[in-house]
């Protein structure tokens, strides 16, 4: 099958690896604070009840079940990348097409592993494992630790 250009470019861009947390997605090259990196592909389900270990909540009841490689794209508390929800016109469909991409918050040197925060509510928070200096000790929300631990306390 051959692949769309934008597809690989972003092949091109990050690989899959081992990681930390199992497979994680890894630069290719260097990409500096801003740089767009890729759209993240993949199948949007409008069902409020889905949920997958990779999804990605688009608010209104729908998530992003994402292909790889962004698939594979781990939790941080002190992340790299952010994602950015945007929409544009598409010609070929005359509507109005939803995307997700990932952007870079920090430089990222070729081989560094990508990462974003998964900012999960504190009633779906799970330990942390990213290590990084600034690590909640949890995946959850920032704005949400207080509660989570106050939660933890009282039970």
């Amino acid at each position: 099958m051959v692949q769309p250009a934008r597809m690989k470019r972003a092949t091109r861009a990050v690989r899959i690896g081992e990681s930390r947390c199992g497979l994680g997605v890894f630069a290719r090259r260097r990409f500096i604070t801003g740089d767009s990196i890729a759209e993240i592909r993949g199948k949007v389900i409008a069902d409020p009840e889905y949920w997958s270990a990779y999804c990605i909540d688009l608010g209104g009841g729908a998530v992003l079940e994402p292909a790889a490689p962004f698939r594979f794209i781990n939790h941080s508390c002190q992340p790299n990348c952010e994602l950015v929800d945007y929409t544009r016109w598409d010609d070929a469909t005359g509507a109005i097409r939803h995307m997700t991409r990932v952007r870079a918050i920090a430089p990222i040197n070729s081989g560094h592993e990508l990462t974003i925060d998964y900012a999960w509510p504190s009633t779906c928070a799970i330990p942390c494992l990213c290590g990084s200096e600034r690590c909640r000790g949890w995946i959850v929300a920032e704005a949400s630790l207080r509660e989570l631990l106050e939660s933890i306390k009282t039970n």
